[in-house]
Order: structure tokens, then sequence, then C-alpha cells
């Protein structure tokens, strides 16, 4: 078994001090935000906040049920990015309201907390009062520190970080994602460039980790712009100022569908048509104003009352390993879905659709 994670050990592998290590991993001051996140996310990694040993101890070998509980009291639902994560949002807000709807039908309150900062965040909440937490999106690796001194069960949805196990609710990102470049590549394309920051949240980092498995599987060769998938590409906007494409892919594999919209009126003011020139793919099913040729579904609102049922499960059984749900998606090709212009297999169905429509 490992033993206790050394400070060196963490300097080592962040590339700093140790004195740096030890103002991070204490809280104090003389370290920049960005150096402290990164020191808390290599200890986290490394296992240095680990504690799966002690809940397993306390594990009797019995599971207990959830569902003929009578339910009290109150469940915090955080919304750490007000504004990326809202009620409001396309994405997130039917995710809240699949979190309060199945609240509510639990006989449960719910208090709603946004951009929580570290010197208010326990003045509002008192451990003893609530019964849990349930985070939507991303949520910093201090605030996550901040959260676990309370000891009282989290669930993450969309989210996960390795200074703090708890539960988590996913989309299948990985498979939704490997179906959908499997049915692209069944039609005939070849050529791809993935858009999207992958280091922006776990989910995006999935879906290229897919892309590019699917790529590999078919003896694909990776041509990925390193420009489209770094911190540029987390504003497509800001990121078309400096990307100017040489040499256009079949198909352009946005991390999510705001992206793919984006995307598609950026290359219309450099002049390149959406599908006529090439393809643009989305996913999560949030937008149907652009030619987005396919995307995946994902029952947002599934995914915040799952959530709220595996907070159950954790008050009734706070023992037992900490747990991650996968929920899977629907692959969806529009109507309008194009075939490249190369490609054996695109070619020969666009001839047979050409031969049946005459």
């Amino acid at each position: 078994m490992r033993g206790k994670v050394r400070i060196q050990e963490i300097a080592d592998l962040a590339g700093v001090s140790k004195f740096a290590v030890s103002r991070a991993l204490s809280g104090k001051s003389g370290v920049s935000a960005k150096t402290r996140e990164k020191i808390l996310r290599v200890a986290g990694q490394l296992g240095y906040f680990k504690n799966n040993e002690q809940q397993q101890q306390r594990f009797t070998g019995e599971l207990q049920e959830f569902e003929e509980v009578k339910w009290d009291g109150t469940i915090v639902v955080m919304f750490p990015n007000l504004r990326y994560q809202n009620k409001e949002h396309i994405y997130w807000g039917p995710v809240f309201e699949g979190v309060s709807s199945r609240l509510r039908q639990r006989g449960l309150d719910i208090i709603t907390i946004t951009e929580p900062s570290d010197d208010n965040v326990f003045k509002l909440l008192n451990p003893a009062a609530i019964q849990g937490i349930i985070t939507i999106g991303t949520v910093s690796t201090q605030m996550l520190l901040k959260i676990k001194q309370m000891d009282i069960p989290v669930v993450m949805v969309d989210h996960s970080d390795p200074v703090f196990a708890c539960d988590t609710i996913f989309t299948d990102n990985f498979n939704s994602m490997q179906q959908m470049m499997m049915t692209l590549i069944s039609k005939g394309y070849r050529k791809f460039q993935f858009v999207g920051n992958i280091k922006d949240a776990q989910s995006y980092f999935d879906r290229w980790l897919a892309f590019r498995s699917a790529l590999e599987n078919c003896q694909i060769e990776l041509q990925q712009d390193p420009m489209l998938i770094g911190p540029e590409a987390q504003d497509i906007y800001l990121l078309f100022k400096q990307y100017r494409p040489v040499d256009l892919p079949e198909v352009y594999v946005c991390a999510h569908d705001v992206n793919a919209k984006f995307l598609i009126e950026q290359l219309g003011y450099l002049g390149i048509e959406v599908p006529a020139r090439c393809a643009v793919t989305g996913f999560d099913n949030t937008c149907d104003t652009h030619p987005i040729l396919a995307t995946v579904n994902v029952n947002k609102e599934l995914l915040g009352m799952r959530a709220v049922d595996q907070m159950l499960w954790r008050i009734q059984n706070p023992g037992t390993a900490h747990e991650k749900k996968l929920i899977y998606a629907d692959v969806i090709l529009r109507e309008n879905f194009a075939y490249p212009l190369s490609g054996e297999a695109g070619q020969e169905e666009q001839e047979a659709a050409e031969a049946e429509a005459q």
C-alpha cells in the first residue's frame, strides 16, 4: 500500500517549490490563484486528499434503501458560475429543473446558491441544517476543499476533481461521441478537426478522447490543429481572429452545439458555406437554427433527477464507495445530412440516393 504523499513529490510534479506547495495546501497567501489551483490538482491526483479507506471501513455490508423513506430537510444546489451555469441557460436550466422537480417530489426543500465565494459560503450554509449539496457544472478546486470541510454528502453533475472524491453524474460522453464518429466515418468522411477547449470541462475531454479513439480504431490519421483544442478555442470569435483554415476538413467536430453555432457563423464570415463546403457537428442538442448536421441528444432533466436519487442513496449509505453514473445519450442525424465529396462509402450512398430520387 502506498505511503503518505510527500510535499516534495507534489512540488516535483507541479514544477514548483516546496514552499509554494506548503502555502497552497495550508490555504495561505504567497502563491497566485493559478499556481494554487495547479498544486491542489496535482496533490489530488497523487492521492494527497484521498479518504476512501476511512469510508470503506464504515461500510457494514448492508445497503439501505431510500425509496420508502419519508424525507424532510434541505438540499443546497450550487451554480458556481452564474454567467454560464444558471436557471435560464439552455443546457443547465433543464438540469436544474430536473433537480428541483425531483426534490419537490421527495418533499425536500431547496436552497440555490450562485457564484459562492470562499468568504461567505460557510456563513450561508449551516452543515447541521442541510442534508447535502448538489453542484451543477464546474466547481473550483479551492471551493471543493471548502465544501469538503463541511463533511456532508455531495453529488456533482458534469464535473469531477481529484481533490474531492464524491458521487458524480455524467452523460456517457465517450460512448455517445464515439458512436457519432463511427456514423460519420461510415458515411465516408475521413478528414476531421475537433473544436473546443478540451481542458475547459471533463465532458469535453472525454469527447476528445472518443474522437481520437474512433479515428485510431478506423486507422485514420489524426491531423489535429492544436489551436482548435487549446485555450483559444474557449471563445470562437477570438479564435477566428487568428485561425485561417488552409486545408479545410470535411467535418468540424465541436465539443457542443453552442460552439458549433458560433463556428458556422465564423466560417460564413470567411466565405466558407456550411454544409456546402464542410460539415459541422455538435453535442447536447441545444440548437436547431443552424445547419448542425449531427449532434447528441442529452436528457438534461434526467441528469438532474438522477443526481437527487444519488444524493438520497448517499445519505442512506454513507459508508459505500463513491459512484460515477453515466447516462447514455442518442446520436441525432439531421434530415439534410450531407455526404463528403470524397470517400467511397459516402459516394456510393450519395449515388444510390440520387438514383432513387430519379
